[in-house]
């Protein structure tokens, strides 16, 4: 087995830096203009509520739309309950709020401190909050702009040969049974690789931006990259042509030492079947040789 990744001397040398959202102060007036209507509800519910269990009933109101809702709940968390899991807190039809005031109301914030506190923002406080609430509203955005770029360098390099198939963006994920009748198990892919001729499945992939990386979080990552190469790779019995299975890493993070340590032991992986790369490699390592492979 030959990893190229194992000669890359620097690894930040291979990464693609792509942005991940926008930078202070500039992010403040834009993140205000999309949550000041949230918060100015969210003020109005606090003075017509006479406790916290109270106003977290009047934001699970059925009423509400959902997406004014989800708002309203990252503002509960952030200013009453930072243990009441938002994507949790918004499944009203799931877990009743008798339910959540009964297991998490001790950590509830008094309704009278949330008047006291409430009772005048001014313009700083509101977009200090407003920040808080869409802290998480660029994650993923480095992904799918990674997975854009590569759909497209992969489009114009094998016009005519091959084809590439999944989401751009948020999407669901391509069960590898429901293109291979025959595989059994849960395998979600990225994306999938056909002939363009006979549109038959030659490869499959798996695509990954990592602005930072680290710890615990490194450890699911490569041992759920493992996992799905063993899976693969058990069905491929022969006389089956093997599948190729491509790993398109990026970012920061990739450069972190377990995961990128992890990244070169799958690189030449199974009689080289498996390939990781960045998109800066792209055309060294993804090319239609080794695709198309029988070996």
């Amino acid at each position: 087995m030959h990893s190229f990744l194992a000669t890359v001397q620097d690894p930040h040398s291979v990464i693609t830096p792509i942005e991940s959202g926008l930078l202070f102060p500039e992010i403040l007036p834009v993140m205000l203009e999309k949550y000041e209507m949230s918060i100015l509800e969210f003020v109005e519910l606090i003075a017509h509520s006479s406790t916290s269990a109270e106003l977290l009933e009047r934001i699970r109101d059925p009423q509400i739309p959902a997406v004014r809702r989800i708002s309203l709940l990252k503002l509960f968390r952030r200013c009453v309950s930072g243990v009441l899991d938002t994507e949790m807190a918004r499944k009203i039809k799931v877990v009743s709020t008798a339910s959540l005031v009964e297991n998490y109301g001790s950590t509830f914030k008094l309704i009278s401190k949330l008047r006291e506190q409430f009772a005048h923002l001014d313009e700083r406080s509101k977009s200090v909050l407003a920040v808080a609430m869409g802290e998480n509203d660029y994650r993923g955005r480095s992904g799918y702009e990674l997975t854009s770029r590569f759909f497209d360098w992969f489009s114009a390099k094998f016009v005519g040969q091959l084809t590439i198939e999944g989401p751009r963006g948020a999407g669901r994920d391509i069960e590898l049974c429901s293109v291979i009748p025959s595989f059994t198990g849960a395998c979600p892919c990225d994306f999938v690789i056909r002939n363009q001729v006979g549109n038959d499945v030659i490869a499959v992939g798996f695509a990954r931006y990592d602005s930072t990386r680290g710890g615990s979080q490194s450890d699911d990552r490569t041992g759920g990259n493992s996992a799905k190469v063993y899976m693969i790779r058990d069905f491929c019995k022969p006389p089956m042509t093997p599948l190729r299975i491509l790993f398109v890493a990026d970012g920061p993070g990739l450069t972190h030492g377990d995961t990128w340590g992890e990244a070169v032991k799958l690189d030449g992986f199974w009689d080289d079947n498996v390939r990781v790369t960045t998109l800066k490699l792209s055309d060294e390592r993804v090319t239609l040789s080794w695709l198309r492979s029988t070996t």
